[in-house]
Formats: structure tokens, C-alpha cells, sequence
């Protein structure tokens, strides 16, 4: 058979519905300033998708900065991989005060978070290791492990005793093999918002010999007393061997940044290769990341604002009788029962005629029955937003249990 033929006829599990779906509920296009209120195909939406958890992908200091360093280097400073001749005293700079922030020796700069965890994880790994990780991890913890030759063992999701066992399995394995040990999870699973137990994580290094790898993508920023990620939350950050973090969340832009000990920092200094055959993080992007960083730090009001927005709208949607899982962070996932095209209606209705756009998942992503609308609270949302939200998800709810959005196909919008 033809490459192209096979692949006209199945355009795979989600590109199944590219032609209901294109342009509306898959790849929309939201237009105007990055804010709570966008435009949707030319009316105004509240919008609940972005993960601009602080506020700063629109920070009138984060523009001046972004433009500024545009003009100063323009986008193609510096030319080349770091390695080669990429590499500048703002990337150190960066580097190292991304280092002192989440408390670590060492940090080094990721041109993508997605690339990023693919290459730490293809480099850390060597045939002979085990990998032991979170059954709701990641795509690109996936994606890595899919580089990954050696044996793996997947634990029940945030299951202690599960772990436990696997790590059991593990240890024997690498007895065997002479290789070690790496756990991967999350510090904040960005589907569901719940918490990687880092603390019962680290306290198995106790009973296992392991390394701890964390993305903490949803989590830096948004976690801890200071915002400096999830094992600042749970005090354990010093047990976290290998912390990783994306600036496309809390720091709003493009990048991010792997840290750990200095002599495995320079290790994956010289063996990542999703950055020795990169092209160097431009400039302008260095810079605005620096700005960022130090809004962060000298403005922990942004923290407050997203924690009480995050609160209200959560508590909110519990009391009007909505489920939210067991989310321990600001993302925020709502639970219905229903059909795919029953949560293709119901999105229409709350873009259409409520003014809400918030993300929609689906089986085959998640179970067939099920629905999940997941909201992304931010600094910059107001308490009226949140109210404007909950009146039209409670409505909307209602109208599902009535079989209002009843249908047989996936709607065409």
C-alpha cells in the first residue's frame, strides 16, 4: 500500500475529526492581546485556556523587555548551537539565577520544553538503566522513553504501594543489568492538576536505590511558598536530583531549563542533543526571560492573585455541585458524563452563547462517556470572570442531564 493512501484513511485517533472539528474545536484561533477576554471568530470570549498562570505573557515590563532585546539583537543573535558559537553571558546569566531560584547548583537552558525532556531523558539513560514512571505522565516523558532502549516499568498513577512494587522490580533488573535506577514524574499533572507525591516519592530513596527526575512544567511558577515549583511545596526540592521546568507556562514564552547537580548539568551540557545540534535560544528571548524571572521574584502579589482566583473558581464550581477531581493546583478540570458529540454541543453553547472558551478533551484522549473541560485560572482574571463562569458551567451542566445536547454525530460548528 501506498505511505500517503494509508495514511488518507486514518487520520489517527484525534485527526479523526479534522473536518468537524478544524478551526473550531481542534486549532482555533484566538485573536487580539493575550488576556482573559479574546476574540473568537470575531466575538469576545472569556477565555479559560491559556497557561499564563502569572499574568505575564501581556506585562507592559515583559513587552518593553521583549521588544527592546528584538531591537537591540534582533531575533537570529546569537548564530549556532551553544556549543559552537551560541553561547553568551546572558545564557549563564539566565542559567544561573533559574539555578539559585529553584534551588539547585546548576541549570542549563532547553530551546523547547517538549524537545527538552525527550533529550534529558535519551541522554541520562544508557541501555543497561531501568526506568520506573507515572502511568498520566507526559507525552514527552513518553515520547523519551520511546528513545529510551532499555526495560521500563510503569506504576498506577500517584500509587505509593504500586511503586513500591515496580521498584521492586526495578532493583532486581538492574542487579542484573549493572545499570541504575530513574523515576520520572510530575510535579503537577496538567490534565487532571493533582500533585506527583514527590514527598512519599523521596521518602522510598530510603528502601530503593533511585534518581529522581521531575517535570515540574505546571508547577514552577505556580507551586511553593515562593512559586519555585512543587518540591519547594512539598520541601523536598533538595531530594529532587533532576528538576526540569518549561518557560511556556508561569514565565510566558518559549524555552526552559533542566537543573540539577553541577557535574550533571555540564554532563548533559556536552550530551544533549536536542541543543548541541540546536541552534542557540535567540537573544531577545534570553532577555525577556530574565525580565520574568525577576517579576516573579519581586512580585509575589501575582502568586496571591492566581491562588485566590484559583480558589474561588474551584470552590465555586464544587458548591454549584460540579466535580473538579482532585486538582491541588490552579488547573482546574471539570468532569461531566456524555458523548463526544454531547460535549462538542455543550463547548458550542458556552462558546456561542455564554462568552466561555475553555478547553475540551475527550475520548479517545480520555475514557469513551466521559468529558473533561479543563479551565486555566491566572493572575489577571477577576472574581466577576470567575462568577460569569460558574452561572454558565452550572446551566450548562443542567442542560446535559436534560439531554439537551443530545446528537449522533460530532457537530460540524
Amino acid at each position: 500500500m501506498d505511505i500517503f493512501e494509508k495514511l488518507r484513511k486514518n487520520m489517527g485517533p484525534i485527526g479523526q475529526y479534522q473536518k468537524q472539528g478544524h478551526g473550531y474545536f481542534a486549532f482555533p484561533k484566538l485573536e487580539g492581546e493575550i488576556n482573559p477576554r479574546m476574540m473568537f471568530r470575531g466575538k469576545e470570549v472569556l477565555t479559560w485556556s491559556l497557561n499564563n498562570y502569572l499574568g505575564l505573557a501581556n506585562h507592559p515590563e515583559v513587552r518593553k523587555a521583549d521588544a527592546e532585546g528584538a531591537a537591540k539583537y534582533g531575533m537570529a543573535y546569537p548564530m549556532g548551537a551553544r556549543m559552537m558559537s551560541g553561547h553568551t553571558s546572558l545564557h549563564e546569566e539566565l542559567e544561573q539565577k533559574l539555578a539559585a531560584f529553584v534551588g539547585k547548583p546548576a541549570a542549563y537552558l532547553l530551546n523547547y520544553g517538549y524537545q527538552g525532556m525527550v533529550s534529558i531523558i535519551d541522554s541520562l539513560l544508557s541501555r543497561n538503566d531501568v526506568v520506573v514512571y507515572d502511568s498520566e505522565s507526559h507525552a514527552c516523558i513518553i515520547d523519551g522513553l520511546r528513545l529510551f532502549p532499555g526495560k521500563r516499568f510503569v506504576y498506577s498513577h500517584n500509587d505509593m504501594d504500586s511503586l513500591r512494587k515496580q521498584l521492586g522490580h526495578a532493583t532486581k533488573l538492574a542487579e542484573k543489568t549493572g545499570g541504575g535506577i530513574l523515576v520520572i514524574t510530575e510535579g503537577v499533572f496538567g490534565m487532571a492538576g493533582d500533585l506527583g507525591n514527590l514527598k512519599a516519592i523521596t521518602d522510598l530513596k530510603s528502601e530503593f536505590n533511585f534518581r529522581l527526575l521531575v517535570d515540574d512544567a505546571h508547577g514552577f511558577g505556580t507551586m511553593g511558598k515562593n512559586g519555585a515549583g512543587t518540591g519547594e511545596h512539598f520541601g523536598v526540592q533538595d531530594k529532587v536530583d533532576v528538576y526540569f521546568a518549561t518557560f511556556a507556562k508561569s514565565m510566558a514564552g518559549i524555552g526552559g531549563f533542566v537543573a540539577a547537580d553541577e557535574d550533571i548539568v555540564m554532563y548533559l551540557t556536552y550530551n544533549l542533543r536536542s541543543q548541541i545540534f540546536a541552534k542557540s535560544l535567540p537573544m531577545p528571548m534570553v532577555i525577556g526571560a530574565l525580565k520574568r524571572l525577576e517579576l516573579i521574584q519581586t512580585h509575589p502579589d501575582f502568586l496571591e492573585n492566581l491562588r485566590r482566583v484559583s480558589k474561588a473558581l474551584q470552590d465555586g464550581l464544587t458548591k454549584v455541585g460540579l466535580d473538579i477531581g482532585k486538582t491541588q493546583s490552579p488547573v482546574t478540570p471539570v468532569y461531566m458524563k456524555g458523548s463526544v458529540p454531547e460535549a462538542t454541543n455543550m463547548v458550542l453553547d458556552l462558546r456561542e452563547n455564554y462568552g466561555i472558551f475553555c478547553s475540551i478533551v475527550v475520548y479517545p484522549v480520555i475514557p469513551k462517556g466521559q468529558i473533561l473541560l479543563r479551565l486555566i485560572p491566572t493572575a489577571v482574571h477577576t472574581l466577576k470572570d470567575v462568577e460569569i463562569t460558574i452561572k454558565a458551567f452550572a446551566e450548562c451542566a443542567e442542560k446535559l442531564k436534560k439531554g439537551e445536547y443530545y446528537g449522533e454525530e460530532v457537530v460540524q460548528a
